[in-house]
């Protein structure tokens, strides 16, 4: 599933390729990914219109268009805003190679612009694309997440976590807690701070926190310059997915695998105590 770093390569594909664009075609192979638009209304309102810095917030990009004409987004311009659920994805195919790269069966939606194509893959279509009609509709879209875990200050991280009174996986996997948390990225983090995934929130002190919130920013950061969780050897996230007889990269202990929030989650039971 996509974390905040894959949604940050995507948006890194839009910063790179199709900033100052004008949209040539937009092709809306199927319709299900669209949320509360048609597939009509949004070739009518997106073709034409030039694109703009993207700008991410927890798992969800926001892609400004500017309308026919000019070159600049204005507050009552719509934008295109992705969420990529579970299988969601931004691929970026140059002109160039656009004839010997055929269109794949999941790519819901293509925007052509003069350089190349944007295709809007997903497989399972658990999210998709909204049209939002000005900034004012963004805002009410968003307003419900918590602050972006790359940018969350160590005071707001604890203002967020400290009142709460539930298990501590699932508090950071709360998009109204924290945007852009997923499962790989809090389990590597909590391997790295050393508590339990089920640690009760309640438990934890100011110092503590503060140490949650330092290790996942280091995770955040790493993983935002990779586009992705990195499997790394020396991390977690390079163990828990090759199988039952895994062991911790620190301690060499087994690792530990079970379901915390309705979530397959691994953890060292030496490493992570309590």
């Amino acid at each position: 599933m996509p974390e905040l770093p894959d949604v940050e390569g995507f948006r890194r594909v839009l910063s790179d390729h199709v900033v100052g664009a004008r949209v040539e075609s937009v092709h809306v192979a199927d319709e299900g990914v669209l949320r509360g638009v048609s597939g009509r209304a949004f070739r009518r309102e997106v073709a034409g219109a030039t694109l703009t810095s993207p700008h991410r917030h927890g798992k969800w990009l926001v892609l400004p268009l500017a309308r026919s004409g000019r070159a600049v987004h204005r507050h009552d311009d719509p934008s295109v805003v992705f969420h990529f659920g579970m299988t969601g994805g931004l691929s970026w195919v140059p002109a160039e190679r656009v004839e010997g790269e055929p269109r794949h069966r999941h790519d819901r939606v293509v925007v052509r612009t003069a350089a190349g194509e944007l295709r809007f893959r997903d497989m399972r279509k658990l999210q998709g694309i909204r049209l939002a009609t000005d900034d004012h509709a963004v805002d009410v879209l968003l307003g419900g997440l918590g602050p972006d875990a790359a940018t969350v200050t160590a005071g707001e991280f604890r203002k967020q976590v400290r009142p709460l009174r539930r298990q501590l996986k699932p508090a950071l996997m709360d998009q109204t807690v924290l945007a852009g948390l997923g499962n790989l990225l809090v389990d590597e983090t909590l391997w790295r701070a050393g508590l339990r995934p089920d640690q009760a929130t309640a438990d934890l002190d100011a110092a503590t926190l503060n140490r949650v919130h330092a290790r996942m920013r280091t995770v955040v950061r790493h993983s935002a310059r990779h586009g992705r969780v990195p499997a790394h050897p020396s991390w977690l996230t390079g163990h828990r997915d090759r199988g039952q007889d895994q062991t911790c990269p620190r301690c060499g202990t087994p690792l530990r695998r079970g379901r915390v929030g309705g979530r397959t989650t691994v953890w060292c039971p030496h490493c992570q105590p309590g």
